[in-house]
């Protein structure tokens, strides 16, 4: 993951996950636009899913992303919609496959091997990054483009099943990073009672006798002592120091 010159808001452009997204959503439509007919797809349905369910991965990617400074739980979810749309998709591929009576290459297909081998560019954008964007995103695409864009329904459907495959491992790792950092730093709501309550330390509020923060006051709600106040640590609940107030 790399940002490069680029709006806290928009840097999900610089996400690997993101740029195949977009790979795989033109692979898509364009597999669509030349393999779908009324022979095989009479009402337009198929068509119809696999388009929507590749815009829907590079959509709830962006999205999500661009929650990640207010919400770690909607980024998170968003996310996940995303993981499920590439099953989605690549479900479509395997049964396209199969209706043909072709079976998904083996890992150790030399195609297949080759795919999983190219790796994506560092993006580098400038200061108009939704245009080095596109630009960025159509190169990366042209490194597929070899089987994506063959005349063989079968091996581009192969390439896709492939690509969507690379992507569910993307945003599961993904995923999992954000987990770790949440476990670490916290989501928006829970640090913004942290900034709250350090606001209300008192100068003269002692140290935590555990972590060595700020301490406010707090009142004891249950128990023989109810009612009384005493010092908490404004880092509670990680961190249960307190004090008595003399």
């Amino acid at each position: 993951m790399s940002y490069i010159n680029i709006t806290s808001s928009a840097q999900y452009m610089a996400l690997d996950s993101w740029i195949m997204a977009n790979v795989i959503q033109l692979g898509t439509f364009d597999f669509c636009q030349r393999h779908l007919d009324r022979k095989n797809d009479p009402c337009g349905r198929m068509f119809d899913q696999m388009t929507q369910a590749a815009r829907s991965i590079q959509a709830n990617i962006a999205e999500g992303s661009s929650r990640q400074q207010t919400s770690t739980e909607t980024e998170m979810r968003l996310l996940d919609v995303a993981r499920a749309s590439t099953s989605e998709l690549a479900s479509d591929y395997l049964f396209l496959l199969m209706s043909r009576r072709v079976i998904p290459w083996e890992d150790n297909h030399p195609d297949a091997t080759t795919i999983r081998s190219i790796k994506l560019d560092r993006p580098c954008y400038g200061t108009n990054f939704a245009r080095d964007a596109a630009k960025h995103i159509l190169a990366q695409r042209s490194k597929f483009d070899s089987w994506i864009l063959n005349d063989n329904c079968c091996i581009a459907a192969n390439a896709l099943l492939i690509l969507c495959a690379r992507e569910i491992s993307m945003l599961t790792h993904q995923i999992k990073n954000r987990l770790e950092k949440f476990k670490t730093t916290g989501g928006f709501t829970e640090n913004l009672t942290k900034e709250r309550l350090a606001a209300k330390a008192q100068p003269q509020s002692p140290k935590c006798p555990v972590c060595g923060s700020p301490m406010v006051k707090r009142v004891i709600k249950r128990g023989s002592r109810q009612g009384q106040e005493f010092w908490g640590c404004v880092k509670y609940p990680h961190c249960n120091g307190a004090r008595s107030i003399e």
